[in-house]
């Protein structure tokens, strides 16, 4: 069973996000990176890079396969976690802990399209 945090929001393809003033710091899901398995690999944008919401932002790769990062909201890249680049399995052992990108908002409304953590449950147990 992949774990789920209370207080994210979710997409359906994978990624958690953490809303905060206007700023989404945006992971990917234990269900992720326990689907990729052993992660190897992390491509990033680079800070000031805007994106509209669906856009790919990055990729991932594992032992398994690689996936696209796909924005969950629109907006301007504001900080890149260049640690995360140099160790990518920290994705692994630490999804929750391991953010990806933040993101200034171009359009707040765009939460409302989010999930919480019942609903991507949810999600989830339809996908099984």
């Amino acid at each position: 069973m992949s774990e789920i945090k209370d207080g994210l929001l979710y997409t359906k393809e994978d990624e958690w996000i953490l809303v905060a003033d206007g700023i989404a710091t945006i992971g990917v899901t234990d269900y992720a990176q326990n689907s990729l398995s052993d992660i190897v690999y992390l491509e990033l944008p680079s800070e000031g890079d805007s994106f509209d919401a669906e856009d790919t932002f990055g990729v991932v790769e594992s032992v398994k396969a690689a996936a696209d990062l796909f924005m969950p909201l629109s907006g301007e890249v504001t900080a890149v976690n260049e640690d995360l680049i140099d160790t990518p399995e920290s994705l692994n052992s630490a999804p929750y802990d391991s953010w990806l990108i933040k993101v200034k908002l171009s359009d707040a409304s765009q939460v409302d399209g989010l999930m919480d953590a019942a609903a991507y449950k949810a999600y989830l147990d339809s996908r099984d």
